[in-house]
């Protein structure tokens, strides 16, 4: 409703397809896979990657369309025949980590017209222009779970199998309700308060053992350290002439920039070792490797230490 009454405000068509078979076959399925696996998937980066650059692509490319345009806040530019993934100058919206998975195909019939702006400046022009949305709240969290309850989407799909909570001693404290609802280096929601024989201190997930169906938790903030991982399913959009690098990384969105040097296991995954430990370095996400502005490209976390 909002995309129509855009489209009726400027005067163009709005053509409309509906990717939900894609979606599921490409994105949710995998989603579930890897909740499945124990792990903890990122679905806006292979919804990027399977639904926004080649289904919606191959769809526009039907229409006539040269390029498309999306609301990315990142920009792109071409040097020497290469093109480039660079980020957003917006710092507080920069969504370079959720785009590493595209090519120079894409990258080259893709245009980010919002890349250069801030995000108050993107608003202020949306009033001027006196569009309907130009208020409307920021869209946060996983799309397709939207206002629902999290553990309710994910037990529909997926079965919870509750277990036992251990200490990293081995002591049982508790039981868990299901491996899948929980993340490493987690503070809220374990249900441990005050344990006799240990400190009134925080509790954290520490570990996830899908065979033994457990969940072990810790009070040390070291045990939730890594100082490298293991990555694969590697897609660089600039490739190193040559490896080890040294780079930047991110593990997750909105985590600044950390020193790290990337090198080539003879499995053909990434190792990289990092400056200083990471807190909470989680199998099932991405790790995207920067140099200054530019975002070389990225892995799929698969195993940290």
């Amino acid at each position: 409703a909002d995309a129509q009454a855009v489209a009726d405000l400027l005067g163009i068509d709005l053509h409309r397809r509906n990717f939900a078979a894609e979606y599921w076959d490409f994105v949710f399925e995998d989603f579930l896979a890897e909740y499945r696996a124990g792990r903890t998937p990122n679905p806006d980066i292979l919804c990027n990657r399977e639904i926004k650059f080649k289904t919606f692509l191959e769809h526009a490319t039907d229409l006539g369309a040269e390029r498309i345009a999306t609301g990315h806040y990142v920009r792109s530019d071409c040097r020497e025949g290469i093109h480039r993934l660079l980020r957003g100058r917006d710092p507080n919206k920069d969504q370079s980590y959720f785009l590493y998975t595209i090519g120079q195909q894409q990258l080259a019939r893709t245009l980010f017209p919002v890349g250069e702006l801030l995000k108050p400046a993107v608003r202020e022009a949306a009033a001027a222009a006196g569009l309907p949305v130009h208020d409307k709240k920021d869209s946060t969290g996983i799309c397709f779970v939207g206002e629902r309850d999290f553990r309710g989407v994910l037990s529909s799909y997926i079965p919870p199998r509750p277990g036992e909570i251990q200490t990293t001693d081995g002591r049982v404290l508790g039981e868990h309700s299901g491996l899948m609802y929980y993340t490493l280096g987690q503070r809220q929601g374990l249900g441990i308060g005050g344990v006799q024989g240990y400190a009134e201190s925080p509790w954290y997930v520490a570990e996830k053992r899908l065979q033994e169906n457990m969940l072990v938790i810790t009070q040390n903030p070291l045990d939730l350290q890594s100082n490298w991982l293991a990555a694969g399913d590697v897609n660089w959009l600039l490739k190193p002439k040559v490896l080890p690098l040294q780079c930047a990384a991110k593990i997750r969105y909105r985590q600044q920039d950390q020193p790290c040097t990337v090198s080539a296991r003879a499995d053909g995954r990434l190792l990289v070792t990092f400056d200083s430990p990471q807190r909470a370095a989680t199998p099932g996400q991405h790790v995207c490797f920067y140099q200054d502005q530019i975002c070389l490209g990225g892995a799929l976390i698969e195993a940290t230490g």
